[in-house]
């Protein structure tokens, strides 16, 4: 199964988009948007840049805990990763948004 990216409204009528793993696991978390279609401009912008991994900064948390940032070209952050256990798990997380996003649906659940 492929992965897909889940666009959802929150309480404060915001949007938001998930890239989920054909497990169903989130590996990628975007900010909060004004409008649905710049969301989907988000999502466009992931499918471009996921397969660079010049894109990716790689970072540790204040509790040591490693995680990702996906950029785009103008080094806006368009999503972020979960915390990981380990480095090699955080690449991991970056293997799957590669292998994920470029080609996966997008589903809208902000109705």
């Amino acid at each position: 199964m492929s992965g897909k990216f889940e666009i959802t409204k929150s309480k404060n009528d915001k949007f938001m988009f998930n890239l989920k793993a054909g497990n169903g696991e989130v590996i990628l978390t975007s900010q909060m948007y004004e409008a649905k279609t710049s969301a989907q401009q988000g999502i466009d912008s992931v499918k471009a840049n996921a397969p660079l991994d010049e894109r990716y900064e790689r970072a540790t948390s204040s509790s040591g805990k490693p995680y990702f940032n996906l950029k785009a070209a103008n080094g806006q952050v368009i999503g972020n990763s979960e915390m990981y256990s380990s480095a090699s798990a955080m690449e991991g997380g970056i293997a799957s948004v590669k292998k994920n996003a470029p080609d996966a649906q997008v589903v809208d659940l902000s109705a």
